[in-house]
């Protein structure tokens, strides 16, 4: 149950208009959420994160395509989303660089905008692999696209994305497989069809930018994702300049959802630890 009040807004991007929320006042920090979900699957975590830092704006934005977001018309890629992820930015008057946390799709953008110190301050991503989708993943993928494309999120296809996103403990645990599939129900075919291709299928390898994101980064890791294993996150950790790694256990990819205690700990974590090393004096914001 939430217990912060919010403000909704709207912002023009390049991939249309997108659905954003904002909660509390201070240093800007984006969440952004995972393919086929939306920003709701933060609703746990997020009380906790404003508990731990009170000092922050926590935005809230639903990827393009997701959500309310406006639905996409076209094939796009990851790399445009974080050229929308700038216009949303610009728009929501980002004057200095923000923190960033990104769960899966969200660290893939995160990636992309983490090699700009002028975007980035601190960055954090979830359970998000740095190289393309695997072979098999990949075959999966091309028998259900066809499915959701022509009918929808209907059961064979919200059985493999829960499946994907959540462990049974979580797809068992009342309220969170809700958030999943009331995430699944508000795009339309078109648009979820063209996120799929664009933001799953069209993953790139993105390994060879690591070692350009100088922000102080933290790459989480769940025990229970395939092709994000706790040894993926710490090879990714010792490639970018200044990153470090840790695991969360009993999640798969919706960490937020399935342990928003540990995540908002390791986070917290983080953040205190880039806020005290920070030389005194410094202009950037605390």
């Amino acid at each position: 149950m939430k217990t912060f009040s919010e403000r909704s807004e709207r912002v023009d991007t390049r991939l249309g208009s997108l659905a954003v929320r904002r909660v509390g006042t201070g240093d800007m920090t984006v969440l952004w959420s995972s393919m086929f979900v939306d920003s709701h699957t933060w609703d746990l975590v997020l009380p906790l994160l404003l508990a731990g830092a009170p000092h922050r704006e926590f935005v809230l934005i639903d990827p393009p395509g997701l959500g309310l977001s406006d639905a996409l018309s076209r094939r796009t890629s990851i790399a445009e989303a974080a050229d929308a992820a700038r216009d949303a930015l610009a728009a929501l008057g980002a004057t200095t660089p923000v923190d960033w946390v990104g769960n899966a799709f969200g660290g893939h953008v995160g990636y992309q905008l983490a090699t700009d110190p002028s975007i980035i301050r601190t960055f954090v991503a979830i359970s998000a692999p740095t190289e393309p989708v695997p072979a098999h993943l990949r075959r999966q993928i091309a028998v259900l696209h066809p499915i959701l494309r022509c009918f929808g999120a209907v059961g064979p296809v919200r059985s493999a994305v829960t499946s994907a996103m959540l462990t049974d403990a979580a797809a068992a645990t009342p309220g969170i497989r809700d958030v999943v599939v009331e995430s699944l129900n508000r795009p339309t075919r078109a648009s979820m069809s063209h996120a799929l291709r664009s933001f799953i299928i069209d993953r790139t390898d993105v390994t060879d930018r690591l070692s350009g994101i100088g922000a102080p980064s933290l790459f989480i890791a769940s025990d229970d994702r395939g092709d994000w294993s706790p040894e993926d996150a710490q090879r990714a950790a010792a490639s970018a300049p200044h990153a470090t790694s840790v695991t969360i256990t009993g999640a798969r990819t919706l960490v937020p959802l399935e342990q928003p205690m540990a995540l908002a700990q390791a986070i917290l974590t983080f953040w205190a630890i880039n806020e005290n090393e920070r030389p005194s004096g410094s202009d950037a914001p605390g």
